[in-house]
């Protein structure tokens, strides 16, 4: 009796923390559709079922699109009022954020539109004024009392509920997408949990994003929504297709940038990326950044809080500040990599990483009583970035645009270069310290317990930086317009420098520096402007970033964290450039013991379940005897199990004497004999061969591209031994002299 002619529940799934079989994953969903496509011409409602199953895949984006749009929305709306609310509280409506209780006032004044007797800070209710040094310090209480509400808030909702949504989630998704399995990782408790505290997170004022999490947000609605469709729900190469588009989508809501969603889900998260996956990938990100337009959390019509329009041209010249902003920014990111990663590595080595929630008070209370002297760290980093790339206009009222004869315009209502007055040198000091704060917080913050993106303050300390320069650049321009470098092209009374570009550019140089992003970040800066004339500079700042970082560190800040967590992650950018064989990293080695097989027909119940127990592996090769070692095929551990004790459930007679079959016929049984049992079905027939002297460089080529869990060697047809991506990644880090044991997972 074969009682494998059905299929088995759980045959064919994998375990917590191992990798999955790319090829038998994608053979069986070919088996699946060829199915379907052969019934379809059968009957009608065989058709229908194949239309439906065709289209079921653009459905599935639409529904992510429109969830992780929404989810977004809420984010933003819900993360600008309760920074507000570390400020004070709107008496005519406590729902309303700070512009939009200003917004509803009849007593306000375009100079003071800030100001509005709806709006009251802490000290206004408390002591009921607002002036002298009491009230200061009241506010000052308030603050850091809000902000350590919020972070403790986050940290214990993550400790308690959801362990997995802390950090931003980018370096597990990298790790998912190449075929890793996390249970729980992309679950409803972390999709829950994450959106909660990634706005008490924000509103805390720590020195994080919620750009980096909104990814792993919008992954866990993708991997959420899978469950609806079977196509995606039993095949987990086509689930990790939906979750790379599902990715696009995130960082289309992120900062408004569909097109650059796509290009960062293909450049920097994706393993598997075919045509197909691009254009669902496309249409994620057109849905989810329609629906957070539609939204309009920023009241504004745009889909982030720093958008900005260009129009002044840039010159040749300043390519060269361009460049000094992109070295700043490859410094920058080789620097927050290497501290950020040594202070992660202690937290997980020492006492420190038991006591997140100590962790995360600690840094919050010196960020908050540090950040609210300073109005450019108390703000929060959205609104500092979109104050730094703002190009200064009549109507500004900035400190950073307080500017000697402001009024005086040119022609066509542009505002010409002229020197700076008080509040722009007292707006550089500021800027100097908050930079210096952004630069040292931001390192012990990344990596705590709670979700913290690093996209945003990357941005700030390179749109600090480059608005420094561009200043500084300005005024040069104005005082020294007979220098050879400025008077071919700047003459009296122009517009020459603009110091918001210097900002965007900057911006674009630390972002690329720390996370190594080209092509992506480009077109996202650019979605961000409008500005298509600015291609060039901010090329040429993300090049240099780029190329200044490598130098220093190859890894970008989320290999960094795939490689210190441990995670089995086989970089697709890297060469493997070592004159090793096979049979160098193969086990078993030569003196260990014999390589655990089955036969094919020779071997108990009792037998293979007594290897099971006294076994870790994840697999084991089939041959036709322990002499010949002729290899018929691969067998999992977890199949193995499953259908053993679904036989003795439901075949009658199965015992521990019961031989087990790998043969397409098992011979009859002489009487009084126990029942066989066939497994041929679980056995994989076709498993990747290699001989023992193919050179490592080929066999990580084919780990690589057909996404393998192992690779058995054989000699002359005999079985020799078996090699796991396990084994490849400890012998990349033994010849890249690393230590090998830092790999944790199958």
């Amino acid at each position: 009796m074969d009682f494998l002619e059905e299929p088995i529940p759980g045959v064919g799934t994998y375990d917590d923390f191992n990798t999955i079989d790319w090829v038998r994953e994608k053979s069986r969903d070919r088996d699946r559709h060829r199915e379907i496509t052969n019934k379809s011409k059968e009957s009608t409602w065989a058709l229908i079922h194949s239309v439906s199953d065709a289209f079921s895949g653009w459905l599935l984006m639409l529904l992510i699109g429109l969830l992780s749009g929404s989810l977004a929305g809420l984010i933003d709306i819900s993360a600008h009022w309760m920074t507000d609310l570390k400020e004070g509280i709107c008496t005519g409506g406590f729902w309303f954020n700070h512009e939009h209780c200003c917004w509803n006032s009849d007593h306000v004044t375009f100079e003071d539109r800030d100001k509005c007797p709806e709006w009251n800070s802490w000290s206004q209710l408390i002591i009921s004024t607002d002036e002298g040094a009491f009230a200061y310090i009241v506010n000052y209480f308030m603050y850091v009392l809000w902000a350590l509400l919020f972070a403790f808030l986050a940290v214990s909702l993550v400790k308690v509920f959801a362990p997995y949504a802390c950090g931003s989630g980018i370096p597990e998704i990298k790790t998912i997408l190449s075929g890793f399995i996390i249970r729980g990782y992309l679950g409803k408790w972390t999709l829950v949990i994450k959106t909660i505290t990634l706005v008490l997170a924000v509103s805390s004022g720590l020195s994080l994003g919620k750009e980096g999490p909104l990814v792993h947000v919008a992954c866990c609605c993708g991997n959420i929504l899978c469950h609806c469709f079977n196509k995606y729900r039993k095949n987990e190469a086509k689930r990790r297709e939906v979750l790379s588009a599902a990715a696009a989508a995130g960082v289309s809501v992120a900062f408004g940038a569909p097109i650059g969603g796509v290009l960062f889900s293909l450049e920097e998260v994706s393993y598997y990326f075919p045509l197909k996956t691009l254009w669902r990938s496309f249409f994620a990100a057109l849905v989810a950044a329609f629906t957070l337009r539609s939204i309009n959390p920023f009241g504004n019509s745009r889909l982030v809080l720093f958008y900005v329009e260009f129009h002044t041209p840039w010159h040749l010249f300043e390519l060269v500040p361009f460049i000094l902003l992109g070295i700043f920014g490859g410094l920058w990111g080789a620097l927050f990599i290497r501290t950020n990663i040594a202070w992660c590595r202690k937290r997980k080595t020492t006492q420190l990483g038991k006591y997140p929630v100590i962790e995360v008070l600690v840094v919050t209370a010196i960020t908050a009583i540090l950040a609210f002297p300073n109005e450019y760290t108390r703000m929060s980093t959205s609104e500092l970035i979109s104050e730094l790339f703002n190009d200064c206009g009549l109507l500004d009222s900035s400190k950073l645009c307080d500017y000697k004869n402001r009024f005086n315009t040119s022609k066509g209502g542009e505002l010409p270069d002229r020197p700076a007055g008080v509040g722009v040198y007292s707006a550089m000091w500021q800027l100097a310290l908050t930079l210096i704060l952004k630069i040292v917080i931001t390192i012990f913050t990344f990596g705590m317990k709670i979700p913290s993106g690093l996209f945003i303050p990357s941005m700030a300390v390179g749109a600090i930086a480059g608005r420094l320069l561009g200043v500084g650049m300005e005024q040069l321009a104005y005082y020294h317009q007979d220098w050879t470098i400025f008077n071919s092209w700047c003459s009296q009374g122009a517009d020459c420098i603009t110091p918001g570009l210097y900002a965007m550019v900057g911006a674009a140089a630390c972002l690329g520096g720390v996370t190594r992003m080209t092509v992506s970040l480009v077109v996202i800066m650019f979605e961000l402007t409008g500005g298509l004339e600015y291609i060039v500079p901010l090329m040429a700042a993300a090049m240099t970033s780029k190329w200044v970082a490598d130098a220093l560190g190859r890894e970008g800040i989320y290999d960094a964290h795939i490689r210190l967590n441990g995670y089995p992650f086989l970089e697709a950018k890297e060469e493997f450039a070592h004159k090793t064989l096979a049979m160098d990293v193969m086990k078993p080695r030569r003196n260990d013991p014999l390589l655990t097989v089955l036969t094919q027909d020779s071997m108990t119940v009792e037998d293979v379940e007594t290897i099971i127990s006294e076994t870790t592996y994840s697999g084991f090769p089939v041959v036709v005897s322990r002499e010949s070692q002729r290899l018929v095929g691969f067998v999992l551990r977890r199949d193995l199990i499953i259908s053993i004790e679904n036989a003795r459930k439901k075949q009658d007679g199965v015992v521990s004497t019961s031989i087990i079959y790998f043969t397409e016929h098992s011979p009859p049984v002489p009487p009084y004999t126990p029942p066989t049992l066939k497994l041929r079905n679980i056995l994989d027939l076709s498993p990747f061969t290699v001989t023992d002297l193919t050179p490592m460089e080929i066999v990580v080529d084919i780990f690589r591209k057909l996404g393998l869990r192992q690779c058995l060697v054989t000699h002359n047809g005999r079985l020799l031994g078996i090699i796991t991506k396990k084994d490849v990644l400890k012998h990349i880090a033994q010849m890249a002299n690393q230590d090998p044991d830092s790999i944790l997972f199958n």
